[in-house]
Formats: C-alpha cells, sequence, structure tokens
C-alpha cells in the first residue's frame, strides 16, 4: 500500500503564499548552523513575514489553532496554575482564564505526552484546557523573563564591585535563603550560579566568561585550595562565623565547577517528630531503643538519612549512655556525645574496631558502605552494643538485600537487624499563600487504590488539598522547607524466620504488610491528606501515578 508523504513545512508556507521561496532558503541557511530550531520558528526570527500569519498558518497545517503570544495577552499569573519548572519542562504558558475554561499556549514542538500532562494537571484545578501553540522561541522568551524575575529575589542584596565583594554577596546570600548547597558551573558562555533549596535547584546568577577564572580563584583562596591544580580537590571555607562550608572541585569541559555545601555551626537537632515521623514515643522506643541489634536508616542519597539518625541519637542520648559516632564528615557537634570525623588515612571499618575498645553503649556509623564495616557492625550488635546506621536502598525490606550482596549471611542478618527505616523527603506547602481545593474525584480513586492494594484504610472523608502558589515567604515557589515520609519495618521473629529460610524480599514484604508495616506511599498520602504536602510532590518522589 502508498504512503501519503507529509509535504514539508516550508513548502506548505510557500503554497499558501505566507513567505517566498526566497525566505525559505534563508531559513535552511540558518538552519544548517542551528539544527535544534524548526523552520517555523527560523522564520520568525528572521522576520520575513507578519508572526501572526506565520503561527496560524503553521497552526492551520499542524492541526492546532495557533496564536501569536504577545505580553499583553498573558493575563494570568503562571504559577497560580503551573510552577516554573513544569512551565519550562513542558514549554507552556497559561494565558487567559475564562469561566471554568483556561487557555494554555504551548512551543510548535510540544509532544502530546506534554500537553495531556499540563491537561490532567487542570482538570485536577477543576479547569478544562484550551491548547494553543506558539513560537518556541517566544515561551523560552517569556519563561526566561520570570526566571529572572525569580532570580532577582534570590540575589543577595547591595552590588558587588570587586570579585571578593561578588563571592561574598553569591555565599551570603545561600545563606539568607536557606540554601544547602551552592553551585558554581562553568558553561560554554557564562559561569552560571545555581542554589539548592528544600532539594530544587534554582538559578540565582549567570555571570560573563570572563570573570570567570577571577572567581575560581577566589573561591580556591578562600577554600585553602591549590591554585594551580585543576583535578579533583576537597576544601573547607572557615571565614564565617555561623557556617562551616565544605567544598568540591571537579574539572569539566569548559572550567572547574565547585559544589559549597553550607553546614550551620549551630545547627538545631529536630525532634523526631518533627521530621515528619507519626509514631507514639512508645512505638518509637520499641522501633529503635534496642540492644545488641542494629538498626539502619535506608534512602538514596540527598534523602536525610544523616539527619533521622542524629535526631535519633538526640532522642536516646542520656548522662548514663556511652555514645560513640563515626562520621564522614562531622556535620552537627552534639553536646555528650564521642563523635569522630574519619579522614583519607582511616575508614569506617578502622575507626569502628578502635571504637570497640572504648566501652560504647550506643555506636553511630555513618554508612555501611562495603562488607568490611557490615561484618563489624553485625559483631558489635551481637556483642551487646546498639549499632545504628544508613545504607543505600529504595525501601526498608531492600535493606536485607543490600546487606545479603555484600556477603553478609542470613543467620547474622536475621540475627542482628532489629528495624530498618526508609524515608524521603518532600516539600511543604507554603502556608501562607496556599490554596485551598477540593480532591477531585480521580485523585481519590488514585488514593484510595494505592491504600485498597497495601490493604491499609486512609479517611479522606471531607478533607481538602492545597495548590502551591508562592509568594514572598517562599521565594515564589509555594513551598517551605521539607518534611520526610517514613516506612518502619520491625524484624519480627516471623521476619527473621524468612531471611533465614533464605526468603526474597517479595516474600519478607508480603508478611511485613500483614503486621504493621506501611509503605512510604502511605505515610505520603497521609500527609496529602492533612495538607502538609501535594499529590504532584509525593508523585516527583515515589511515581504512582
Amino acid at each position: 500500500m502508498e504512503t501519503k508523504k507529509a509535504i514539508p513545512m516550508g513548502v506548505e508556507l510557500v503554497k499558501r503564499g505566507i513567505v517566498t521561496q526566497e525566505d525559505i532558503e534563508r531559513a535552511l541557511d540558518y538552519q544548517r548552523f542551528h539544527p535544534d530550531k524548526r523552520i517555523g520558528d527560523i522564520l520568525h526570527l528572521l522576520e520575513v513575514c507578519d508572526p501572526s500569519d506565520l503561527i496560524k498558518a503553521i497552526g492551520d497545517i499542524i492541526g492546532e489553532e495557533g496564536i501569536y503570544l504577545k505580553a499583553n495577552s498573558i493575563k494570568v499569573h503562571l504559577t497560580d496554575y503551573i510552577s516554573l519548572e513544569m512551565a519550562k519542562k513542558h514549554k507552556a504558558i497559561p494565558f487567559e482564564l475564562e469561566t471554568g475554561k483556561i487557555k494554555v499556549c504551548f512551543a510548535d514542538t510540544a509532544k502530546g505526552t506534554n500537553k495531556e500532562s499540563i491537561k490532567m494537571l487542570m482538570l485536577n484545578k477543576g479547569l478544562i484546557m484550551e491548547s494553543y501553540i506558539t513560537f518556541e522561541s517566544d515561551i523560552d522568551r517569556f519563561l526566561a523573563t520570570m526566571e529572572s524575575t525569580q532570580v532577582n529575589m534570590f540575589k543577595a542584596e547591595g552590588q558587588a564591585n570587586t570579585i571578593t565583594g561578588l563571592v561574598d554577596n553569591l555565599i551570603r546570600g545561600g545563606f539568607e535563603k536557606r540554601a544547602s548547597d551552592i553551585h558554581f558551573e562553568p558553561l560554554e558562555n557564562m559561569l552560571r550560579v545555581r542554589y539548592r533549596i528544600d532539594g530544587e535547584l534554582y538559578t540565582i546568577a549567570e555571570i560573563e566568561k570572563e570573570k570567570q577564572m577571577q572567581i575560581i580563584g577566589r573561591l580556591k583562596a578562600i577554600s585553602n585550595m591549590h591554585q594551580e591544580k585543576q583535578e579533583s580537590q576537597d576544601g573547607r571555607i572557615l571565614i564565617y562565623e555561623d557556617y562551616n562550608i565544605r567544598v568540591s572541585s571537579q574539572k569539566n569541559i569548559y572550567g572547574e565547577k565547585f559544589v559549597l555545601r553550607l553546614l550551620k555551626k549551630d545547627a538545631k537537632i529536630r525532634n523526631i517528630h518533627e521530621l515528619g515521623l507519626t509514631k507514639t514515643d512508645k512505638e518509637i522506643n520499641k522501633s529503635i531503643n534496642k540492644k545488641n541489634s542494629i538498626a539502619i536508616v535506608a534512602a538514596p542519597t540527598g534523602e536525610g538519612k544523616t539527619t533521622t539518625l542524629y535526631s535519633i541519637i538526640d532522642h536516646l542520648n542520656r548522662p548514663e549512655v556511652n555514645i560513640t559516632t563515626i562520621e564522614d564528615p562531622v556535620e552537627i557537634r552534639i553536646g555528650g556525645l564521642n563523635q569522630i570525623e574519619i579522614d583519607a588515612k582511616t575508614s569506617f571499618s578502622d575507626s569502628l574496631r578502635t571504637v570497640l575498645r572504648q566501652d560504647p553503649d550506643i555506636i553511630l556509623v555513618g554508612e555501611v558502605r562495603d562488607k568490611e564495616t557490615a561484618e563489624i557492625a553485625i559483631q558489635a550488635g551481637q556483642t551487646g552494643h546498639y549499632v545504628l546506621s544508613t545504607i543505600h536502598t529504595i525501601d526498608a525490606v531492600e535493606v536485607i538485600t543490600r546487606l545479603r550482596k555484600m556477603g553478609i549471611s542470613d543467620y547474622d542478618i536475621a540475627s542482628t537487624l532489629a528495624t530498618t527505616i526508609s524515608q524521603r523527603l518532600v516539600r511543604r506547602l507554603c502556608p501562607h499563600c496556599r490554596k485551598e481545593r477540593a480532591f477531585t474525584k480521580d485523585e481519590k480513586l488514585v488514593m484510595l487504590d494505592i491504600a485498597k492494594k497495601y490493604n491499609t484504610e486512609i479517611n479522606i472523608g471531607t478533607a481538602k488539598t492545597y495548590t502551591a502558589v508562592g509568594c514572598e515567604h517562599c521565594n515564589n515557589v509555594g513551598y517551605l522547607e521539607r518534611i520526610g515520609i517514613f516506612e518502619i519495618l520491625e524484624i519480627t521473629d516471623e521476619i527473621k524466620e524468612l531471611i533465614m529460610n533464605g526468603a526474597s524480599s517479595i516474600e519478607i514484604r508480603k508478611l511485613a504488610l500483614t503486621q504493621n508495616y506501611e509503605p512510604l506511599v502511605i505515610d505520603g498520602i497521609r500527609k496529602v491528606i492533612d495538607g502538609i504536602t501535594t499529590l504532584e510532590e509525593l508523585n516527583k518522589k515515589l511515581l504512582f501515578m
């Protein structure tokens, strides 16, 4: 069967009299040096015809309604409906609201999946989406302007007339905006500076390339790094009264990238309930206050494992108990503890051997990274100590699999492992600007289906959810700080027996679900129903929708 060949966009536009053949040839010449741009966008950039006529014709050709989007066309506040990050990802701008309907403009290159995602989001807000297309370059320009406005809100106050002042302003700006990290990233034509706030990265400055070497030189100077050396280096910035700053450098194709980890000197240990653990004190003590055993906190990198360990240690800290920690590095100093920081000459396993001769009751090992550390930690647990540590796994049950893969026997795991805790961090809705709304039918079905899957009851009732909006308190993001979602696996006698018999993680999880074990998503849904976070934020971490 003969298939119909699609007619190129340029040919169609010439046939309709929108542009000339010479215009198309100019556009094709331009495209040879800018292969990522489409013909329609190039014709718009070259200003060969009326942009309104051009986009309407392009829309007609591809079966969409085209509109030339100008500044005065946008009659709604974008972040009232979608986040700036989502707008950039899907190349979408909501621009006009009518009764029960919202008009959303997409780049003419947008995929159908992008439109479906925004359509579902709008339906969740009780709005029917009308879809339009416009030039991708205009979408990018409008979003860049919005991001620039957001950038100005993140920038440190005052103008820096020197490189020293500029670097100082950027670092102090990180303090003010609660950044956990500052990224100095050499790109092809600029040095980009980004803050990580509540787990998300935000661009706060784009500095001309000419200043890159001076800024890097200043960072090396205050980090006590070798100026001439361009290989990876680690350093510390100790010139700020309230902060210790860990610095890491790594050469890339456009220069040396620096990441600054901001550690507050007087950071307070958060109460274990403040982290988001909803268990009672009695339940928590049953889970984390045991002798002759090991408790492990599990999560991917950057999900707050160390913070949880500190809270547990603070909960257990009493004058009659000897607690020793082995950390890389010591992030928060806690009174009454013996805290050890490992360095290049020592390892967790070396330090752990020495600590066992120091008459400890409780030992915190920053991370179980290898078989040797795991074996010594197991031995410590078997000889009367209580050991706390972390490991990288996706959930509490998979800790067992991870220890097996390290070479730890089923007998040692079953006899020593007492509790595993898995967690994720989700952003809290900003209490100052969140906008109340009812759950949609689809949202309720999603939550009820998940509860049914795990044989758990959740009470939605007349609960309301909230939309992230954005205000001066949350830097127009809609979220302020983060909270943990947790799951706790108690290694009961029945689970010990399964482990001893070599049962798979699937079999162990199936039994645990009959013994009060609730997975992360259930705790997350409860926090959504309580108005603490949103389903969208929860789904970003757990991908259940």
